[in-house]
């Protein structure tokens, strides 16, 4: 099920007030309802009501078979990510370029660079990392921005639909495997896979190596979409109190709870953009190193 992770005060009060109508007109809520902030869909939602995205583009038949190309809510906020990455990225280089000592956004971009550079490449993958520093960067900014855009009011996070860590995750496995072949070299890249064993293992070894290669993107993937899914599962659990109970004097409790929840979201958005990036490079560094190994191992071999 594709999800976002949609809460904000704005929809607890929305909750309350059609919780207490609804039971002042003696009506039968349904609960289902609570899970429409937490599914995808293609709408954005505003004060006051939903409203249509403001892109719409066709379906397209071919074959006989249709090819919907309608942008959705957590589409819009994909784009969106990207659209505020790359501003505050050119606005922080320009800025930088004309100052000598980094000010402003600038300074602000240059202390998560710097972090980046000295605590998750360079010990992860050494000085060889850092012509991956690009791609590290805008992994760790892109997600940190889909992140925090789901605790904005009427937002919504991209990275809690399984389909967009999916494809953070691709991106991931295609540079760990770019990352091993630059270092290794095809040949030795090849020869890893079957685990070092005699020939006659190799039927078994390798189908388990080449298994290997996949669980540690499917694990970035699920990692990041879990967690960043669960709290918003807490949220709309604690939400469903007030429901529940069908009386104002509750809501406060749940409310105060959903506050503090949500400032530990904050904590969570800027913890799973940095996990995500530390294992991608960390799973980097092990291709990387792996290489660096074996010519030691070959150089040792040269002297005796």
């Amino acid at each position: 099920m594709l999800l976002q992770t949609h809460t904000s005060i704005a929809d607890t009060t929305q909750a309350v007030a059609d919780t207490a109508q609804a039971a002042g007109h003696g009506e039968k809520f349904n609960f289902a309802h609570l899970l429409d902030h937490m599914k995808d869909s293609r709408e954005l939602e505003f004060p006051g009501g939903h409203g249509e995205l403001p892109i719409h583009l066709p379906t397209v038949e071919i074959a006989g078979i249709t090819f919907d190309f309608n942008i959705t809510k957590h589409v819009f906020f994909l784009l969106l990510s990207a659209f505020v990455l790359i501003i505050f990225a050119v606005a922080a280089a320009r800025q930088n370029k004309k100052n000598l000592v980094p000010r402003g956004l600038g300074n602000l971009m240059e202390v998560f660079i710097v972090f980046m550079r000295d605590e998750v490449v360079l010990p992860n993958m050494g000085k060889a990392g850092l012509r991956y520093m690009p791609y590290v960067l805008t992994t760790f900014f892109f997600i940190l921005i889909m992140n925090l855009a789901g605790l904005i009011p009427y937002g919504a996070s991209a990275t809690s639909n399984v389909s967009v860590t999916a494809g953070l995750a691709i991106v991931a496995f295609i540079m760990i495997q770019l990352a091993a072949i630059r270092a290794q070299g095809l040949k030795h890249y090849l020869a890893h896979l079957t685990g070092g064993v005699h020939p006659v293992l190799w039927p078994i070894m390798i189908p388990i190596e080449v298994l290997g290669l996949f669980t540690k993107p499917f694990a970035l993937c699920i990692r990041l979409f879990a967690n960043m899914t669960g709290g918003h599962i807490v949220i709309l659990s604690l939400i469903g109190l007030i429901f529940l109970f069908r009386s104002w004097a509750i809501a406060p409790v749940p409310v105060v709870f959903v506050l503090g929840i949500n400032m530990l979201e904050l904590f969570v958005a800027f913890l799973q953009a940095y996990v995500f990036t530390m294992l991608t490079s960390l799973f980097m560094g092990l291709g990387i190193q792996a290489a660096h190994s074996e010519e030691h191992a070959e150089h040792a071999e040269g002297h005796h």
